[in-house]
């Protein structure tokens, strides 16, 4: 790549807004789902555009958005150490719990 266009791709990134992650919460009581990706200049912007895209038919109640950038996660190769430990904590698994009839979204 010359020179040339090599600064005009890096001129490029630097126009470009920030990708942001959205995730939409369908009913009150449910957990947000990750529905898609947007480009936004701020975090406003994002939330104006998500409702726009992500909930023109009246799907959802909540809407969060987060900056691709500022998301961690765990790698993949550590998934023992994150995962593995929790098999051996039976308590920890539902069995043991009797939900009321109220909740039926489980």
């Amino acid at each position: 790549m010359s020179s040339s266009n090599q600064n005009a791709a890096n001129q490029s990134s630097m126009d470009e807004w920030p990708l942001w992650e959205v995730f939409v919460r369908s009913k009150s009581g449910l957990d947000h789902k990750h529905c898609g990706s947007l480009h936004a200049a701020d975090a406003q912007m994002a939330i104006q555009l998500a409702r726009d895209v992500y909930t023109r038919r009246l799907e959802g109640c909540s809407v969060w958005v987060v900056r691709s950038d500022q998301i961690v996660a765990s790698d993949p190769a550590d998934k023992d150490m994150y995962f593995d430990p929790m098999e051996d904590k039976v308590y920890r698994h539902p069995t043991f719990y009797k939900l009321p009839s109220e909740v039926d979204h489980m």
